[in-house]
């Protein structure tokens, strides 16, 4: 489906389209392919000259996408599009004031981005979350839509740039990705292992027949460090698993009888 701007007032101008023409096409039920095809390239060189036009006049292609945004925010999918065709060398600046403006596009932007391959998904990540850190969620799912094959760089990415929202992150893509919990959870833990009893309390809410995996995983990947296995085990223990279970699930990620008994007081 092509484009459209809600600069029409503007582009009537452009493409010498008159009212009497207009009137025509809306009691067209479906114009012609070849009259598609047209307006869309007339639309999208409208919409190239007119961003060019605002680069020149703010004299960066961050603020023209700025200015762009605050006008006409239900274009800014539009303009990013077209400005990472035209300048795709600036695509840093492009995603940052895009999402910065209009932040209610970032999961949208965050996919055109990487299908445009402008650079690699977890720099976009990156990028995103710098942009609208509010707005994590949004970015790691589409970021793991668009490449599942890099769910554990943008794990490791998205926790590193924000890890405040660790939890998050982690529980949002493992409601997504469900049979990958072990892998998304040693990815978070690598980057970021202070967020362990975050992130398992996150994942027993939602996962609560999957506490075996959650707590083996937290405490295997943290058992070097002895206050964050007691947080862990406190943490499992709050949300209801049993002392037996919870043993057996400390011992078989590593942790010896005594060092179990110290982290929960025994």
């Amino acid at each position: 489906m092509f484009r459209i701007l809600t600069l029409l007032s503007s582009a009537v101008v452009v493409l010498s389209v008159s009212k009497p023409a207009i009137g025509m096409f809306a009691l067209e039920e479906t114009p012609p392919p070849e009259d598609t095809v047209i307006e869309e390239k007339q639309t999208n060189h409208f919409q190239t000259s007119f961003l060019k036009r605002q680069v020149e006049q703010n004299m960066s292609v961050g603020r023209a996408i700025s200015a762009i945004a605050s006008h006409y925010p239900q274009d800014v999918v539009s303009i990013v599009d077209i400005a990472l065709d035209t300048y795709p060398d600036q695509y840093r600046e492009i995603i940052f004031a895009a999402i910065s403006s209009q932040p209610s596009s970032t999961e949208e932007i965050v996919q055109l981005a990487i299908e445009k391959d402008v650079s690699s998904c977890p720099n976009i990540v990156q990028l995103a979350i710098s942009a609208e850190p509010t707005y994590v969620d949004f970015i790691v799912q589409a970021a793991a839509l668009s490449t599942p094959e890099e769910l554990d760089e943008i794990v490791r990415v998205a926790v590193l740039t924000q890890p405040d929202a660790a939890d998050s992150i982690v529980q949002t893509l493992s409601k997504e990705h469900p049979n990958k919990i072990v892998e998304i959870m040693t990815s978070a833990l690598h980057a970021v292992p202070f967020v362990g009893e975050y992130v398992v309390d996150a994942l027993l809410a939602v996962f609560p027949n999957k506490a075996q995996a959650v707590v083996e995983t937290a405490v295997r990947e943290t058992s070097i460090q002895n206050q964050q296995v007691n947080r862990i085990l406190a943490t499992a223990q709050n949300a209801g698993i049993e002392d037996y279970k919870l043993k057996e699930y400390a011992l078989a990620a590593g942790l010896s009888e005594e060092e179990f008994n110290l982290a929960i007081k025994r």
